[in-house]
This record gives structure tokens, C-alpha cells and sequence, in this order.
């Protein structure tokens, strides 16, 4: 118990350093997908033109844009965050992250001035209890599968799943209840959900993102709810994460995990 315990906390402490860092979630301020553009980056310089299935940025040396820690002084072809090395542009202080979502290139601007990182004060979570610490069974779907879910920008995307997975949650009052949510798979074996809970009303953000260890041959992994964490999108509103797929609204609150984004 001890050991999860100061786990969970050090896992605390470093979502707190992660949110407030100067390129965290906190600081994005704004996500520009380059087809919708017509008059280039709202206030970054430089020309952002898709060549076929390239970005290329073209600026000059007193535009201050660097690319790969050099500064640019004419084109050079970008890399997405997809890409096994991606490019890592900044002007100033600011973050430029190239973004490839369903064939659709967007520019994420990350600004340590955000008004977001000022007025944050930290994460509202439940108190650690280790009764939602539950075993669980993951059960893969015979082929995977894609289903359309909205996404906190207003665009419906496909949200790959791998299959199911079952638990049996405590209930405030009586028996525990038998749930399941539908999942998806990482390349290294790693589960994620996207869920929500009844009985948040104005005490927390709508919904919450889970994380479970890869499976065993038998299907065996663990939920720990006290690790259901909040979304991009409630640190800033320019994200695009998926809502929960349908399936994935529990039936039962779920008492444990982050709650809401505090600010001054």
C-alpha cells in the first residue's frame, strides 16, 4: 500500500510539472490547421505551404524562426510530430509543433506567456483509495475497429479500438457493479480509455482519460482509477481530444482520480 501510495503521489507531483511546464498543456494557444489558412500563421512569420504531402517553411533569417535549433534563412521541409524525428521550430520563446491528424497537417503555437499558465493552480484529484485499484480482463475484439466519436474541436475523427475491458467497481451503497469499457491498444501492449462517469455536475471536467499495462496471455491487466487523468483539453482549449465512444459512460461514479483544473 505504501509503495503505491508514495507511486501515486510522485505520479501527482510530475502531471503538476508536466501541466505547468513552459511548452505544457497550459501554454497552447492555439492549434491552425494550414488548408484553412489563407493569410499564413496568425502572428508567427514565415510562409507555411503544403506541397503534396509536405509542409515547407520558408522565412528569412530576420523572421527569428529556428528549425532544429538553427535559424532559417530561406525552405526546408518539416517533420510532423508523427515522424520518428520530429522538426522542433520555435520563434522566441515559443513552441511551433507540426501536427499530422488524418492526413491533415495543423500548427500547435505553445506560448510560456499563456494567460493559462499564470492563472493555474494546480490539479483537484481525489484522495488516493486503493479499493479502486481493480483487476481486469481484456478481451481483444476478433478484428480491430474504428468508430467516429466527436472531438473537443467540433470534428467528428475515428477513434481506433482494440477490444474490451471488465470490472467489477465498489458502489457506495450495495454490491459492487460489473463494468466494462471498450479500449484501445498501443504498439507497446498498453490499453487507453476515454470514459465518463455519472454524478460530476460542475465537480469535475465531463471526462477523463485511463491508461491500463499491457495484458497478460490470459487477458489479466488492472484498472487503477486513481489514475484517471484529465484530457489536453482541459488545460486548454486548442486540443482536440476524442470524447468517450459510446459504451464508455459508466453507469457508476467512479470516486477516484483527477477531477478539474484549479486556477487563481
Amino acid at each position: 500500500m505504501s509503495s503505491r501510495l508514495d507511486d501515486w503521489k510522485h505520479w501527482r507531483d510530475a502531471r503538476v510539472v508536466a501541466a505547468r511546464a513552459p511548452h505544457g498543456p497550459l501554454a497552447l494557444t492555439g492549434t491552425h490547421w494550414l488548408a484553412d489558412l489563407r493569410e499564413g500563421l496568425p502572428g508567427v512569420p514565415g510562409r507555411w505551404e503544403l506541397q503534396g504531402s509536405c509542409v515547407v517553411l520558408t522565412a528569412a533569417r530576420h523572421d527569428g524562426l529556428e528549425v532544429d535549433h538553427t535559424a532559417l534563412d530561406g525552405s526546408v521541409r518539416l517533420c510532423p510530430d508523427t515522424a520518428p524525428r520530429p522538426s522542433v521550430i520555435t520563434h522566441g520563446g515559443r513552441l511551433l509543433r507540426l501536427i499530422l491528424r488524418e492526413g491533415e497537417y495543423a500548427v500547435r503555437v505553445y506560448d510560456p506567456a499563456a494567460a493559462a499558465r499564470a492563472a493555474f493552480a494546480g490539479i483537484d484529484a481525489h484522495p488516493y483509495d486503493p479499493a479502486w485499484v481493480l483487476p481486469a480482463r481484456f478481451t481483444r475484439y476478433p478484428e480491430a475497429r474504428t468508430v467516429g466519436v466527436p472531438n473537443a474541436d467540433g470534428r467528428e475523427r475515428g477513434l481506433a479500438l482494440a477490444g474490451t475491458v471488465g470490472f467489477t467497481a465498489p458502489a457506495a451503497e450495495g454490491p459492487p457493479v460489473p463494468l466494462t469499457l471498450l479500449v484501445g491498444q498501443d504498439s507497446d501492449g498498453t490499453l487507453s480509455a476515454v470514459f465518463a462517469d455519472p454524478g460530476r455536475g460542475g465537480q469535475g471536467f465531463p471526462f477523463r482519460f485511463l491508461a491500463l499495462p499491457a495484458p497478460g496471455a490470459d487477458g489479466t491487466t488492472e484498472a487503477d482509477f486513481n489514475r484517471a487523468h484529465l484530457p489536453p483539453c482541459a488545460f486548454a482549449d486548442h486540443f482536440i481530444c476524442p470524447f468517450p465512444p459510446p459504451g464508455n459512460s459508466l453507469s457508476a461514479p467512479v470516486g477516484a482520480g483527477e477531477r478539474r483544473v484549479l486556477r487563481h
